[in-house]
């Protein structure tokens, strides 16, 4: 290997800053003030510029960081981002300290340099192109990874002739009708656990009941449904993959399996081997799919390459262009491109980058036969098993997709009530009323960027019928009383500009003169509820307004469906594609219009008991950012059971905490069950886990409520105790980062990193990933780490909440919990958080851990959230901290851990 680079070296962390000179071999400790004057005066090796800039309280850091160098290098490949995992990357040996870790940097630099030499570099292709477009757009790597690519001696392809086309397809036939006997299930599930692996009753019986929804329906309108609460351990996720996948093959079919988070995605996705080994063909049978909005837009990127993005954001765009080439899928949100990736760029672009406003133009792109989402789209109509999210399988079945499921496995199906609930609302505010009127209007004043309006994507179809073009310029016209650059601003003024900035002048108003004050990070609300004439006259105002929106988009839509009945001779199956996604967005607008309206219209007149209605204003930190009128049902199940359960065939709704400590009445409330015709069936299994001997609650009894510094020590305590490995649970931010303020550094001194939501600059799960990385750190977070975080090991062995998680005083949970038996209503939705949390501590045989609750307002009627037998104790913080030490003492000696 050669010497070293000849580059200085900055590394910050919680415990300090060490820098290293460029002929230096030992680095040294620093002050934040050298530190951020050495840095502005010369590039440094870095690791995460705005984690180290954090560290520095610097905001402006820039340098040479090694997780750029990492991703030109081998994009679409995995890394933990943090220097032990950069060192094993780089196949390296892991520091054992931080001045180590200032060391080591320069070599991993160096290492991965070196990695460019070698005959067996796999991400070589077009390599040289790029880092010429990046040195000419101010990366800093770039001259140092041009000394070690030789110009090749023929020019290189560009990304988009890399691409792979989609081919055409006819379309699939329906699936055969048959059944799955049970003893079939069970035979493929012995397949795919594999010879001489551990028998699990639980999840023969939870195969063979799965097994008999795949049955033929006896009536339309009356699915196959099953409600099954498989404890942790059982193995659900190839308990309902065994029949799943002999159906899809003997039946022609395809099954939908929704998850709640991306990690369980991820999780399935990775068990697919098991179905189908051979990788090629995995790929066609197995297909993840998503929201447009999490797939790289081909036509955007171009874009950006081209100068519409300039500064860091070009840098990102071309390192994304490096990555799309080697994709799997094109996915930027929880697929193969580095969820780190984008945060070292600030955002600078990464969302402009992903079609998040419906503005494909389909076959008008001049990508489209490459286009990410739609080969996606097209693989999920051919597959075997399709892996979603519950969204998209909602919004799917709710707009009628041909492709809408209709055999549906529901994993995490204890989400399935806020999944409904947040895809069946709607919400007339300032933001969603200007992204309106962009899609529609498109580009005004000096806006940059390829974004078009309707007209534009429409163009030669107006050219074509008259009428259509008629409609269309109607449209236009009336979507200019939609919201304007600062309306936020003006209404504040009390200077709205058209019918709907001044229904939002009064919604604000209102808001102010009726909302109790909130902390500071949240925003404000009042109920709908007898407005006062103002606000009734700018509602009607701002109806009219709408409707005069929605009268030209329909009749739009009626020319253009009329276009492709008529089928001239430039409607080739390109422009075909283009008209029809053009009637489909139309249609959603067109959806979103109505909600507006119907909500409209019920102010000032009779409510409607199946909704709740309520005004807002949005802030972060005391800043408003939106202000509008918001409608959710009251029972967000019904509209799930009418739209998605009852088309269906087959529906099986699982989770590990589905029933919980409740009976299976409110299973079958939450999850739809309820509304159908005919009754679904019900599976139970217990965990096969030994929660009383490997687990206990531990409740402290003496931390004064509201007092930060107590509880920020109560914290530190406790992970020292643990030797880290412990998973903080918050329920305001706010109080997280007060705590996470004053321990870092005292956790971090001690070698005990600590990291948080909504402090460090890192996406969710990167974070999870780097907790589950270091046995040695910590983590702090709020609702998303509660159950979206799968740590199994040694990883995770303590959790800690800082009080009991009671659900906000919302205008929302106000009528549910009057409609749901009042207080009982809380302890249910408590019960089911509290489940969920103590369900990350032990994931798979052989785990261990602690749970506590710093807060001595917890009622014991609550405890039934936890599984039977396990123990709980009430006692004081001294005592909680050293049952927490002599456990993790015990468990270090038996296990011959350094403790």
């Amino acid at each position: 290997m050669r010497a070293p680079l000849p580059l200085p070296v900055l590394h910050a962390t919680h415990a300090g800053i060490w820098l290293l000179g460029p002929d230096e071999a030992q680095a040294r400790e620093a002050s934040r003030g050298e530190a951020i004057g050495r840095i502005a005066e010369t590039p440094h090796i870095l690791l995460n510029a705005p984690v180290a800039g954090q560290r520095l309280g610097y905001g402006d850091v820039s340098g040479l960081d090694l997780l750029e160098l990492f991703a030109f290098i081998h994009p679409a490949r995995f890394v933990v981002p943090t220097v032990a995992g950069m060192a094993r990357a780089a196949g390296l040996k892991e520091p054992e300290s931080d001045a180590d870790a200032a060391a080591l940097l320069r070599h991993i630099a160096q290492q991965l340099l070196d990695t460019m030499g070698s005959p067996g570099w796999a991400e070589r292709e077009s390599a040289w192109s790029a880092n010429q477009t990046l040195w000419r757009v101010g990366w800093g790597w770039a001259p140092f990874v041009a000394e070690r690519i030789a110009k090749p001696e023929r020019g290189e392809r560009m990304l988009f002739s890399r691409l792979t086309p989609w081919e055409e397809s006819g379309e699939r036939p329906a699936p055969l009708t048959i059944s799955i006997p049970g003893e079939d299930a069970e035979r493929r599930l012995e397949a795919l656990t594999g010879k001489g692996s551990e028998t699990r009753a639980g999840q023969r019986a939870m195969a063979r009941e799965a097994a008999a929804i795949f049955a033929p329906r006896p009536k339309p309108g009356e699915p196959n449904m099953l409600l099954a609460e498989a404890g942790t351990g059982i193995g659900k996720t190839l308990a309902y993959l065994a029949p799943a996948s002999l159906w899809a093959e003997r039946a022609g079919g395809t099954v939908w399996v929704s998850t709640f988070t991306k990690a369980l995605q991820r999780q399935l996705d990775a068990e697919g081997w098991k179905i189908v080994a051979e990788a090629e063909e995995r790929k066609k049978r197995i297909v993840i799919r998503k929201g447009r909005e999490n797939y790289l837009c081909l036509l955007n990127l171009e874009d950006a390459m081209q100068g519409g993005f300039s500064g860091r954001a070009a840098i990102l765009a071309h390192l994304v262009a490096r990555w799309a080439a080697y994709s799997k899928d094109g996915d930027m949100v929880g697929g193969d491109l580095p969820g780190w990736l984008p945060s070292l760029f600030r955002r600078a672009g990464a969302t402009a980058l992903t079609d998040r406003r419906g503005e494909c133009v389909y076959a008008g792109c001049p990508h489209y036969r490459k286009c990410f989402i739609e080969k996606a789209e097209r693989a999920g109509r051919e597959a075997d098993l399709v892996i979603a999210n519950h969204a998209l399988v909602m919004v799917n079945a709710a707009r009628g997709r041909p492709e809408s499921p209709n055999r549906i496995v529901f994993d995490e199906g204890h989400h399935l009530f806020d999944a409904a609930d947040s895809t069946f609302s709607a919400a007339l505010t300032g933001r969603e009323a200007i992204e309106l009127r962009r899609w529609i209007v498109g580009p005004e004043n000096k806006s940059r960027g390829r974004r078009r309006g309707l007209a534009a994507r429409l163009l030669d179809v107006a050219s074509y019928d008259e009428k259509g073009a008629e409609a269309l310029e109607a449209a236009v016209e009336a979507a200019r009383a939609m919201p304007s650059e600062g309306w936020l601003a003006r209404i504040a003024e009390n200077d709205p500009f058209g019918p709907v900035e001044r229904l939002l002048g009064e919604v604000r108003g209102t808001v102010y003169a009726r909302a109790k004050a909130q902390e500071a990070g949240y925003g404000l609300e009042t109920e709908l509820a007898e407005p006062d004439s103002a606000l009734i006259g700018a509602a009607a105002g701002a109806l009219e307004a709408l409707d005069s929106l929605a009268r030209p988009l329909a009749a739009l839509s009626r020319r253009l469906e009329a276009v492709l009945e008529d089928a001239p001779d430039w409607l080739d199956s390109a422009a075909r594609a283009r008209v029809e996604g053009a009637i489909n967005g139309l249609n959603w607008r067109r959806e979103t219009l109505a909600s507006w309206i119907a909500m409209l219209g019920r102010i000032g007149s009779v409510a409607d008991p199946d909704f709740v209605d309520w005004l807002a204003i949005d802030r972060v930190e005391g800043r408003e950012y939106d202000v509008g009128l918001h409608r959710h049902w009251l029972d967000p199940t019904r509209p799930l059971a009418k739209a998605v359960i009852e088309p269906a065939h087959g529906v099986l709704v699982t989770s590990a905490t589905l029933r919980g400590s409740e009976d299976w009445v409110r299973a079958e409330e939450r999850t739809g069950a309820s509304h159908l015709a005919r009754p679904a069936a019900r599976f139970e299994a217990a965990s096969p886990f030994d929660y009383s001997a490997n687990s206990e609650v531990l409740i402290a009894t003496d931390i004064p409520r509201g007092d930060v510094a107590a509880l920020a020590g109560s914290y530190a305590r406790l992970i020292e105790a643990s030797g880290g490995g412990t998973l903080g649970l918050f329920t305001a931010i706010a109080r997280l980062r007060a705590v996470h303020a004053r321990i870092a550094d005292r956790l971090a001194r001690a070698g005990l990193p600590l990291y948080a939501q909504h402090v460090d600059p890192i996406d969710t799960g990167t974070l999870v990933d780097i907790f589950r990385d270091d046995p040695h750190a910590s983590l702090l977070g709020t609702d998303a780490l509660r159950d979206g975080v799968d740590v199994p090991g040694e990883s995770l062995r303590l959790v800690v909440m800082e009080r009991v998680p009671w659900p906000r005083p919302t205008v929302l949970h106000a009528a549910r919990r009057l409609a749901g038996g009042g207080s009982a209503y809380d302890d249910r939705v408590v019960r089911a958080r509290l489940a969920q949390a103590f369900g990350r501590l032990i994931r798979r045989q052989g785990d261990r851990g602690q749970f506590v609750v710093l807060s001595s307002a917890f009622p014991s009627r609550l405890l039934s959230a936890f599984p039977p037998g396990v123990g709980v104790h009430r006692l004081p913080i001294e005592e909680v901290v050293a049952r927490v030490r002599a456990r993790q003492f015990a468990q270090a000696s038996t296990e011959g851990i350094d403790a």
